[in-house]
């Protein structure tokens, strides 16, 4: 499965208490109770990824810069929300709360200095990681009585990275519409994920990536639509110049990436197209080669650029295989609509319309 390369954590992880509002900074190795409902039955296991940037500022202070991170924060809110009762949703707190709690409680704590003055004069890609947890030593089949927020930062170098592989996966189903699992980040999720990874391996050992299709395996492989990867949302670039997205539905995370690189790719002339698209055309353009790049796009990664895509049919056998079409131009447009995205937290490129670059003093 896509991985962090070149990952540093910061010493630090901030828990915060959602009943009693209070907050303190604990070892990054803090544990949760070995007993507990979120580590026995996934019960308030929900978490976020945010991109972040640290820089040195003219004044001669510290900088932390987010791109649209108001929505990640939204995510996480639903996410949280779908995992307690009725009677515990006042305890979610707003996106300002939110915001409020990660700068002003863990970034701006004396503690977290060294490992922000160390990122700044690397440069490195940063990586925000808040959770939730049951603190409650309890193996009870119940909502929380302690939920909790944590959170911790890293730096790293790369996730995924080019090359890499991807298989198509048809026979499991990561999340299920109807209980409009898909579009949330909850632990419950991503257990199918590491499972289509293994699965792929099987038709394809350098696999990193697996493709997954709908959640109708009753319908016939051809008519079933293409979802996302096991950790990204994902972008066809075609040889006509089109660029397609998949819709966002109950299946599909809304990907605040996703987002910023499709204004980039419009803002660059290219044509976006937001529309369902069948296994059964993603087969014949494959063998047409009319399919110039798969691109998987996801906070940690950015976008990273598909070297070959496994094709199978209901019985797993392997029908096409795709090769990217380097010579077209949209497959160096991926590639600057990546860097694009990236320089925008470097405050080296401009955010597009509509899209908010956040920065707050440390």
């Amino acid at each position: 499965m896509a991985k962090f390369e070149g990952l540093k954590w910061a010493t630090q992880q901030l828990r915060f208490m959602l009943t009693e509002k209070t907050g303190e900074l604990m070892a990054a190795d803090a544990k949760i109770p070995a007993v507990s409902r979120s580590t026995n039955y996934a019960i308030f296991l929900c978490f976020e990824g945010i991109r972040f940037y640290c820089k040195k500022a003219a004044s001669g202070g510290l900088e932390i810069l987010f791109f649209n991170w108001h929505k990640n924060l939204e995510r996480f809110r639903r996410g949280m929300a779908f995992n307690l009762g009725r009677d515990q949703q006042g305890l979610v707190p707003s996106v300002a709360e939110l915001e409020s709690l990660f700068i002003e409680r863990y970034f701006k704590a004396p503690a977290m200095r060294p490992f922000l003055e160390e990122m700044a004069g690397l440069g490195a890609q940063g990586y925000l990681r808040p959770f939730t947890v049951d603190e409650e030593q309890s193996i009870g089949v119940t909502f929380p009585n302690q939920p909790a927020i944590r959170a911790l930062a890293c730096r790293y170098d790369q996730y995924l990275g080019e090359p890499f592989c991807g298989v198509v996966i048809p026979h499991l189903v990561r999340a299920l519409g109807v209980n409009k699992t898909g579009w949330l980040n909850l632990g419950i999720n991503y257990l199918i994920s590491i499972k289509a990874i293994d699965e792929a391996k099987r038709i394809a050992p350098d696999a990193a990536a697996a493709l997954f299709l709908d959640d109708r395996p009753d319908r016939p492989i051809e008519d079933r639509e293409i979802t996302e990867w096991d950790s990204s949302c994902c972008l066809f670039a075609l040889k006509d110049g089109t660029v397609v997205k998949i819709p966002e539905s109950p299946l599909i995370l809304p990907s605040i990436t996703i987002q910023g690189i499709t204004a980039i790719l419009k803002g660059m002339g290219v044509k976006v197209e937001e529309r369902p698209l069948k296994y059964s055309e993603l087969l014949r353009r494959v063998k047409a080669g009319e399919l110039v790049a798969a691109a998987s796009v996801g906070t940690a990664g950015i976008l990273n650029r598909c070297q070959k895509l496994i094709l199978v049919d209901a019985a797993l056998n392997v029908v096409a295989t795709h090769a990217p079409d380097a010579q077209h131009p949209l497959y160096a447009k991926l590639s600057e609509a990546r860097d694009y995205y990236w320089n925008i937290y470097r405050e080296q490129t401009a955010p597009p319309a509509g899209m908010t670059l956040h920065r707050y003093a440390i």
